[in-house]
């Protein structure tokens, strides 16, 4: 347990220090968008695509281990809209932003650091399809349901469309396993050129997760929700992929592994983008970004004791 701990240290330190930054007010709030931009748009699609690129495209991809990732993810979704709406009588819009949040991990700014720290490189490969699980199905469904609630609204269509085209890590998902699928290896120039724009990913995005926490504040009003949807991001979702990978369809270790990991990562910060956008609660939201991340600190390095290879 203690060597896992260890693993994560370097990580979350990273995170610490750019709180720390930030309070201390040595790293301005403004600069923590350039930080997360470029790490967004160059850094994390550079890193994704060489990993993809560089392994056999049977090794990197699963198609039982979408299936089952995604369908985990789609009844949480399900689960938490249904509660939200039913139970607590929330608007659909906002039901549907919990239910995005406790089901869209925060797999561009932690997903590569931690997945690659415990599984190695072959772990882009489950990173990469629950990014297509979570952040080009689950969102775009999340998004739909925000915009259709809200009259007079721009719709989601033309803003899932978008996001989706534009989207860097998307396109170097999808530029990796055409790569791979050739066979082509990639030129060392290039090779180099990625790796090195790649190292940066993680320090990059770490340090502007951990500034994104010094600017944010839980308000006690959202403290209920924000507690319901980080246990269903931190432990039922986990548990959820656990029992449909390793029990239902009895994958591979390796990606049963993977699964639980990625899952237990916390909300991602771009579903307060859209909750802000449809007026669904960004308040309860960004306190659930907050929270589960916070959170995790503890939890990742005790979910990856439990499932990475010892």
């Amino acid at each position: 347990m203690i060597s896992f701990v260890l693993l994560s240290m370097p990580i979350f330190g990273l995170v610490a220090l750019g709180w720390a930054a930030v309070k201390a007010e040595l790293t301005p709030p403004a600069a923590l968008d350039a930080l997360g931009a470029f790490s967004f748009r160059f850094a994390l699609p550079a890193l994704v695509m060489r990993l993809i690129a560089s392994e056999p495209l049977g090794r990197s991809f699963n198609p039982t281990f979408f299936a089952g990732y995604f369908a985990s993810g789609c009844l949480m979704f399900a689960l938490t809209f249904g509660v939200s709406h039913l139970l607590q009588r929330q608007r659909s819009s906002v039901a549907g932003a919990h239910a995005t949040s406790a089901t869209v991990s925060n797999l561009g700014f932690l997903g590569p650091p931690i997945v690659l720290a415990f599984f190695g490189q072959r772990g882009a490969g489950p990173l990469a399809m629950a990014i297509v699980a979570e952040v080009m199905i689950l969102m775009s469904v999340g998004a739909a349901i925000m915009a259709g609630s809200e009259r007079g609204r721009v719709g989601a269509g033309p803003l899932i469309l978008k996001s989706t085209i534009y989207n860097p890590v998307i396109v170097a998902i999808v530029a990796g396993a055409a790569i791979a699928a050739a066979g082509v290896a990639l030129p060392v120039p290039v090779d180099r050129f990625l790796a090195l724009l790649g190292a940066s990913a993680a320090p990059t995005a770490l340090f502007a997760v951990g500034g994104a926490l010094a600017v944010q504040r839980i308000k006690r009003s959202t403290g209920f929700a924000a507690a319901g949807v980080t246990m269903v991001k931190l432990v039922i979702y986990p548990l959820t992929v656990w029992c449909v990978l390793a029990h239902v369809l009895r994958i591979e270790p390796f990606w049963s592994g993977t699964g639980v990991l990625i899952a237990s990562l916390p909300s991602a910060g771009s579903n307060y983008v859209l909750a802000q956008r449809y007026a669904a609660d960004a308040d309860q939201v960004s306190a659930a970004i907050v929270l589960s991340t916070i959170v995790s600190v503890v939890t990742v390095p005790w979910v990856g004791w439990l499932v990475a290879p010892s």
